[in-house]
């Protein structure tokens, strides 16, 4: 009998465009086969770590705010303190994306503070595999991973735009897509 994995995505959004793209992630996952996917706002994860205990797969989502985490979601980090001495998401499979209002604020280094911490828990961290879109004549903005990331999902949210209309829809497919190779890659590692 097969196993359902569950795929939790633990997120911060200031303005609502990181949780734009956190259900894109969702969407993703949700989209595969044999597993279960929740979406979880990083102040109630914090208060509630015991039911993190559960996940197969944790991607973890920030806005970059001067080019790192948000302090709320720090603030789950650091909750996650007593989870860290027990050990208990070693193993797990970790994921990371971030949104920020310019094309690179300095995105990079929020998943970058998201893998250590992922690193620190003993998880598995599963990067983004698809080549930089937009980075060539032939190239455009629909473009999946238009951002040009390795290491996780980057989005940007043009800062006078609601959660209505930005991220752009390439930025939300690349979530997407994402999301999936999370969930296949959890599947893959428990089996």
């Amino acid at each position: 009998m097969k196993h359902t994995k569950k795929v939790f995505i633990v997120y911060h959004s200031g303005y609502g465009h990181t949780k734009v793209q956190a259900e894109a992630v969702l969407a993703g996952a949700s989209s595969v086969d044999g597993v279960e996917a929740e979406l979880i706002d990083a102040k109630e994860a914090a208060s509630n770590l015991d039911h993190i205990d559960e996940a197969d797969a944790i991607v973890f989502g920030s806005p970059t705010y001067m080019g790192t985490i948000s302090a709320e979601f720090k603030a789950f980090m650091d909750a996650s303190s007593a989870k860290w001495m027990q050990q208990s998401w070693k193993n797990k499979i970790a994921g990371g994306f971030t949104n920020s209002s310019s094309q690179v604020g300095d995105k990079t280094g929020t998943l970058q503070a998201l893998s250590v911490f992922a690193a620190q828990h003993g998880m598995v961290w599963v990067g983004l595999d698809l080549p930089p879109g937009n980075n060539s004549s032939e190239g455009s903005d629909d473009n999946l991973n238009r951002m040009g990331a390795s290491l996780g999902a980057m989005a940007q949210s043009l800062a006078d735009k609601g959660p209505d209309v930005t991220p752009p829809d390439a930025d939300q497919q690349t979530a997407r897509y994402y999301g999936e190779r999370i969930a296949k890659a959890a599947i893959r590692w428990a089996a």
